[in-house]
């Protein structure tokens, strides 16, 4: 039996990356959420009238942290961003086709990384 090469995914393999990529987006979500309050909190933790030294470490940690979490949420950003250009793909039922070698995007892949519109063979040909 010749085994049957697909140049697409099926209507029903594509509505299941599109429940899982749904699931991922709404947590993605909730995540950017706490990352948006976080840095935007005051983080006012009643050291008005500790040491100045005290308070000097602590507005810097608290600098720090509010520049990781920025940093994390414009990732998060991204990342949700990544996951909507699948649900395109998905409708124009192009999602799974690597861009590069427009062969089917291994299916564990694309479960891992359900945004990835490259192939593992593209990207070891981008190294």
């Amino acid at each position: 039996m010749a085994k049957e090469t697909k140049d697409r995914y099926s209507d029903e393999e594509l509505e299941n990356f599109r429940k899982l990529i749904e699931e991922k987006i709404n947590k993605a979500q909730a995540d950017l959420e706490l990352l948006r309050s976080a840095y935007m909190n005051d983080g006012n933790n009643g050291t008005d009238d500790t040491s100045p030294t005290f308070k000097a470490f602590e507005e810097g940690s608290e600098t720090m942290s509010k520049e990781a979490n920025t940093q994390l949420a414009i990732r998060q950003e991204k990342f949700i961003r990544d996951l909507k250009n699948a649900m395109v793909r998905i409708e124009n039922k192009t999602y799974g086709v690597c861009r590069v070698t427009g062969k089917l995007i291994n299916k564990q892949r694309l479960l891992l990384v359900p945004h990835a519109t490259l192939s593992i063979e593209a990207k070891n040909m981008q190294k």
